[in-house]
């Protein structure tokens, strides 16, 4: 096998292993993103919940008001009762009265409904704190062990980057660049064997002088099909090609 063939094999391997290491790292930000997007949807839930029942205890605050001002309304009335000699004012000061203690009637029956609703908002309360508080936890913990394969991570991308300069170093200027380039197009399988007279690469079938050239390893030799550079050993099967 031609040294430069052997160069770039080495090359090969240790740029696949940074496009591993590139796409783990790639993929760390989403999954963060959607632990962070759980939690907060918990929390968020749990908020609604909270503000439900302000909303609840408000409109209840409200209803007693309206109570106390009916009520108010009826001692006045019954106080104009007593002042007054007149049965025609009287008996209107009668409904008046009478149409207070309807409407306080109506407003403690809302008031009722308004309270059995308060129950239920504060188990609702309930439910949601402990169902953010498990999530929260759980979101930690995902947290905490993405950090830390984050930085396991960079700390091998930072290897393996620090002694790719050396390897690629060992490559001519001329071959690197032209694995370089096959590298962006191709993928991460650049330099390929040859199996039963076919490309590693593209699988096509390959002429017959082409696998000979590569046996003969005196020149780099390219598929003509898919121009991935191509390289044989003698536990390669070439039958195919015979």
């Amino acid at each position: 096998m031609l040294e430069v063939i052997k160069n770039l094999l080495t090359l090969q391997e240790r740029d696949r292993n940074l496009a591993r290491l590139r796409e783990q790292l790639g993929r760390i930000a989403p999954e963060r993103q959607t632990f962070t997007v759980q939690a907060a949807a918990c929390q968020a839930r749990l908020e609604a919940a909270r503000l439900r029942a302000m909303q609840i205890e408000t409109a209840r605050k409200e209803l007693e008001l309206e109570v106390e001002a009916q009520k108010q309304m009826i001692d006045r009335y019954s106080l104009q009762q007593f002042q007054t000699r007149k049965n025609e004012e009287y008996r209107a000061l009668t409904h008046e009265i009478d149409t207070c203690k309807a409407n306080i009637g109506k407003i403690e029956d809302r008031i009722l409904e308004l309270m059995e609703q308060a129950d239920q908002a504060q188990a609702e309360i309930r439910s949601a704190s402990g169902a953010a508080q498990q999530t929260q936890q759980l979101v930690d913990g995902k947290l905490a062990d993405l950090a830390r394969r984050e930085q396991d991570l960079k700390s091998e991308l930072g290897q393996l980057e620090t002694g790719r300069a050396e390897l690629a170093g060992a490559v001519d200027e001329s071959s690197r660049g032209r694995y370089e380039r096959l590298f962006k197009s191709k993928g991460n399988s650049v330099i390929v064997g040859i199996h039963r007279g076919v490309c590693g690469g593209c699988h096509m079938t390959l002429q017959r002088q082409v696998v000979v050239s590569c046996q003969a390893e005196q020149e780099m030799v390219s598929c003509p099909n898919c121009g991935r550079i191509l390289y044989y050993t003698e536990d390669m099967d070439t039958v195919a090609a015979e």
